[in-house]
C-alpha cells in the first residue's frame, strides 16, 4: 500500500511538472546569461562600508519571478534564469543557479501579471518572519534601492507574507499595505518592470558566516530611522529576554523558570518581545543598561541599544556569532556564554541547561567595568 501510494505521488509529480512546462515553457540555465537588464551602481560614500565598495540595483523587463518560498527566487526571462540575480540556498549554502528548483521543476505555479514596477524584497526563508533578517536584509534593500530609485515610482512590493512587525516598520517607511504582494500567495509572477536590488552583505557561503560581513551604515541607518521615534523618556531597566514562548525547543533554557527567579530577584524585568509592537521593542532595548537571554531573533535590537549596555548572550556552542558583530559595532559591553546542546525529552522543553553561577558570575564581571 505504501509503495503504491509513493508511486502515485510520483506520477503526480511528474504530470505536474510536464502541465507547466507545457504552459510556461522549460526553464533553461545559460552560462553568463545576462539578458536585457538595465543596472544602476550607488555610489554613495554612506554605504561603501563593508566587502562591497557600491551596490548594484537591476531592472529586468518583462521579466518572472518564481520562489519557493523556502530557499530558492529565479529571476527569468525568455525562459532561462539569470543566474548572476536568482537566489539558490542549498541546505543554506549559497549554490550555483545550476542547481536552482526551476531548473529541475520548472515554474510548477501558476503565474499572474502585474502592470507596472515590481520591487523583488524575497530571499527565501530568512527574509520571511524572521525578525533580525528582516532588519538587516530586507529593510537596507528598500534604502539601497530609495537611494537610487524614487519609492513612488513602485507600484508593489513583492515580499513574503508579512507579519504584524513587519507592516509596523514598512507603515514608518511610508510604504503601504496595499502595494505589496505576498509571495507565498503568488509564487510565479511577471510584471513590466521588476526592480532587484542585491543582497547587503552576503555574498557566499552560508548566512550564519557571512553575518559578520554585515556593514556599518545599516546600524547607523537603523538608529537614525528608529531612535527618533521611540517615545519613552531615559530608564536605566534591566532585562531577561525569555524565550519559552517560542514554538521551538532550539536555543531555549531547560532552567528556564529557576533562572526567571534569581534575576527577578536581582531587579531584571522579564520580557517576551513576540507580541510587542516594533517601537516598543526600540524603546526597551534603547531605555536597557543590561541585557541578558538565549540566542535568538530579539537580539537584532541590540542595534538600538545605547553604547556601553552590558550583554549576556546565550547560545549553543556552535552557533555563529551573528549579535557580537552588531555589539561591536554599536560599541556594547558584550559577553557570551557557549553551552553544549541537549536533545530535548519533550516539545518546547528547551535544549540548553545554565549553571545559575556560572551566570551570576559573568554579570558580576560585566558590572564591575561600568
Amino acid at each position: 500500500m505504501k509503495v503504491t501510494k509513493l508511486i502515485l505521488k510520483k506520477i503526480y509529480r511528474i504530470i505536474v511538472i510536464k502541465f507547466f512546462e507545457i504552459l510556461y515553457g522549460k526553464i533553461e540555465f545559460k552560462n553568463n546569461f545576462r539578458g536585457n537588464i538595465q543596472k544602476i551602481y550607488l555610489k554613495n560614500n554612506n554605504f561603501k562600508k563593508g566587502k562591497k565598495k557600491r551596490y548594484c540595483v537591476s531592472i529586468l523587463k518583462n521579466g518572472r519571478i518564481c520562489t519557493d518560498s523556502v530557499e530558492q527566487v529565479a529571476y527569468i526571462l525568455d525562459n532561462k534564469i539569470l543566474s548572476n540575480l536568482s537566489y539558490t540556498q542549498i541546505n543554506g549554502k549559497l549554490a550555483s543557479s545550476k542547481r536552482n528548483f526551476v531548473i529541475k521543476k520548472g515554474t510548477p505555479y501558476f503565474l499572474k501579471k502585474y502592470k507596472g514596477t515590481v520591487l523583488s524584497l524575497v530571499q527565501g526563508a530568512s527574509g520571511d518572519k524572521n525578525y533580525f533578517h528582516w532588519l538587516f536584509d530586507i529593510l537596507p534593500k528598500i534604502i539601497i534601492t530609495r537611494s537610487l530609485i524614487n519609492l513612488d515610482r513602485i507600484d508593489y512590493f513583492y515580499m513574503p507574507e508579512l507579519q504584524k512587525f513587519q507592516k509596523r516598520t514598512l507603515s514608518l517607511l511610508g510604504i503601504k499595505d496595499f502595494k505589496t504582494i505576498n509571495s507565498k500567495k503568488n509564487k510565479h509572477i511577471e510584471a513590466t518592470k521588476i526592480v532587484i536590488p542585491e543582497h547587503p552583505w552576503y555574498i557566499k557561503g552560508t548566512i550564519f558566516n557571512e553575518v559578520n560581513s554585515i556593514p556599518g551604515w545599516i546600524v547607523i541607518w537603523l538608529r537614525k530611522s528608529f531612535l527618533k521615534l521611540k517615545r519613552k523618556k531615559n530608564k536605566s531597566l534591566k532585562i531577561f529576554i525569555d524565550r519559552s514562548e517560542s514554538e521551538y525547543s532550539h536555543c531555549k533554557l531547560i532552567n528556564n523558570d529557576e533562572i526567571k527567579n534569581i534575576l527577578s530577584k536581582k531587579g531584571f524585568k522579564i520580557l517576551q518581545t513576540g507580541s510587542l509592537d516594533f517601537l516598543k521593542q526600540v524603546d526597551l532595548f534603547n531605555n536597557a543598561k543590561f541585557i541578558i537571554g538565549p540566542h535568538g531573533a530579539a537580539f537584532a535590537n541590540l542595534v538600538f541599544c545605547k553604547p556601553k549596555t552590558n550583554i549576556i548572550e546565550i547560545k549553543p556552542k556552535k552557533q555563529p556569532n551573528n549579535y557580537k558583530k552588531i555589539s561591536i559595532l554599536n560599541d556594547l559591553n558584550y559577553a557570551q556564554i557557549n553551552l553544549r546542546i541537549s536533545r530535548p525529552k519533550y516539545l518546547n522543553e528547551g535544549d540548553m541547561y545554565i549553571n545559575p553561577k556560572k551566570l551570576l558570575k559573568v554579570i558580576n564581571i560585566l558590572d564591575r567595568k561600568k
